[in-house]
């Protein structure tokens, strides 16, 4: 097997490991482009193994571009005189450089994957002080920013939500909302649709209260 073969065979081992590393991240915007939203949790059981992945591709890029750059031995040159020219797209520089270049995208992923949720408007919603409320939950499955979009983007899609975050390290998501519109169980249940499942409720030590009224905003309440 030549040089340019194996670089070929290489390149192609680099950007399987490499989708792989980020799969449990690629899901989540796989089934919101789809509309599958329960099956973004697929693959999050894959996150341990995402360092040995990434360890991987990047082994393989980087012995891929030792066997293309090494020089050739005076053998190799007389046995494949026009070979740089000869050689499919497949197996030139050209086409590793791309590979490394996307291999490095998708071991990247994870970090920008959420920026292809849409973004909540900047609404200002008065909510009564009486129907105001804020909670917390454990939620399993999350590994990333594209998972915390996903979840953000369906409970955002109930009415009197105020904002909603969610924290992948953490494993929880923190929801603000207007409970003469929506409840508990509808956020957990959207939660739930997602895929990653929410596993219990945190004890809110500090609940808000107020006299009148709260003008909230995504940012906060006043």
């Amino acid at each position: 097997m030549n040089q340019n073969s194996k670089s070929g065979k290489l390149a192609s081992a680099s950007i399987l490991s490499a989708v792989a590393a980020s799969l449990c991240c690629i899901t989540p915007v796989l089934a919101l482009l789809s509309g599958a939203s329960g099956v973004a949790s697929t693959f999050s059981w894959m996150e341990p193994f995402r360092p040995y992945l990434l360890g991987i591709t990047v082994l393989v890029l980087a012995f891929a571009w030792y066997q293309k750059l090494k020089p050739r031995t005076a053998e190799e040159i007389q046995c494949a005189c026009d070979e740089e020219e000869k050689s499919p797209f497949m197996q030139t520089k050209t086409f590793l450089g791309l590979v490394t270049v996307f291999a490095f995208l998708m071991m990247a992923f994870p970090y920008y994957g959420d920026i292809f949720y849409p973004k909540a408007d900047q609404q200002i919603v008065v909510v009564s002080s009486n129907n105001f409320q804020e909670a917390t939950f454990n939620v399993s499955g999350m590994t990333c920013a594209s998972c915390e979009a996903h979840v953000k983007n369906e409970v955002n899609k109930l009415p009197g939500i105020v904002s909603v975050s969610a924290n992948s390290k953490e494993g929880n998501a923190f929801v603000k909302f207007d409970n003469s519109k929506t409840n508990k169980e509808a956020i957990i249940k959207s939660i739930d649709a997602t895929g990653y499942k929410v596993t219990g409720e945190v004890a809110n030590e500090n609940p808000t209260h107020g006299e009148a009224g709260h003008v909230c905003d995504p940012d906060g309440c006043k």
